[in-house]
């Protein structure tokens, strides 16, 4: 517990020193939702009460991903990790330290985008807000730990980048967004099934059109905190001292 929070307030004095970071986490979800509810504004309003609180989960998940896999990446190629390791700190206090100062930014990345949907851009939900903010954080957390699963296989910030197309996209085409899961194909529907945005999709669908979705939403949140749990024992797994 130790190595977790020295991880874990490290992460957060260096996210306080860049604000291009923080304007990524904080801004670009709102700008991306933004520009979503004036692309619809005029001719289908409606369109954006749809897909709306879909890309709520998905734009976090991106953020967070690319921002989490570079940073972690970047900590093995300066040395910092080797240095790490002769403190308290353990490959699992240092996963979980990042998981930890990323989650909070996370909670405050949802509220921010969740109020600026709802409010500004006027987003329309059924289910309950909170439930929408609770999905979303869960989201933006996956992609962390996502993102410290594939900065294990990365030996550049490039290459750290590059796994988003096979970790990400795959999950964005099957996970009922442009298509619903229960008309794909067989196969591509069973894939759907093992993919952690289906349920985060899901969950954001149920909230958009049901006003009693708390059991539907708690199962989903339920199966999102697995995928996250799998993601954080394979970091740690994968987690390497130095880059060559």
């Amino acid at each position: 517990m130790t190595g977790t929070f020295i991880t874990m307030r490290r992460v957060l004095m260096q996210l306080r020193n860049d604000p291009r970071t923080i304007g990524l986490i904080l801004v670009v979800p709102c700008v991306l939702m933004g520009l979503l509810a004036w692309i619809y504004h005029d001719n289908q309003p409606h369109v954006f009460d749809q897909i709306g609180p879909a890309l709520l989960g998905l734009f976090p998940l991106i953020v967070m991903f690319i921002v989490t896999s570079i940073s972690t990446l970047r900590e093995r190629r300066s040395g910092t990790l080797e240095r790490l390791w002769t403190t308290p700190v353990t490959k699992g206090g240092f996963v979980a330290g990042y998981a930890l100062a990323f989650g909070l930014m996370s909670v405050l990345q949802a509220v921010i985008a969740v109020a600026f949907s709802i409010w500004v851009c006027g987003l329309s939900l059924v289910g309950p807000v909170w439930q929408l903010v609770v999905v979303a954080v869960l989201d933006a957390v996956l992609g962390t730990c996502l993102g410290l699963l594939a900065s294990g296989f990365a030996r550049t910030e490039f290459q750290a980048v590059q796994f988003m197309p096979a970790l990400i996209l795959p999950q964005f085409l099957l996970c009922g967004l442009l298509v619903p899961r229960d008309q794909l194909p067989d196969v591509l529907r069973w894939v759907s099934d093992i993919l952690p945005l289906s349920y985060a999709v899901d969950a954001m669908k149920t909230l958009a059109t049901s006003a009693d979705s708390g059991a539907d939403v708690a199962r989903d949140c339920l199966i999102l905190v697995g995928f996250i749990t799998l993601a954080v024992v394979g970091g740690t797994a994968t987690l390497r001292r130095r880059t060559a």
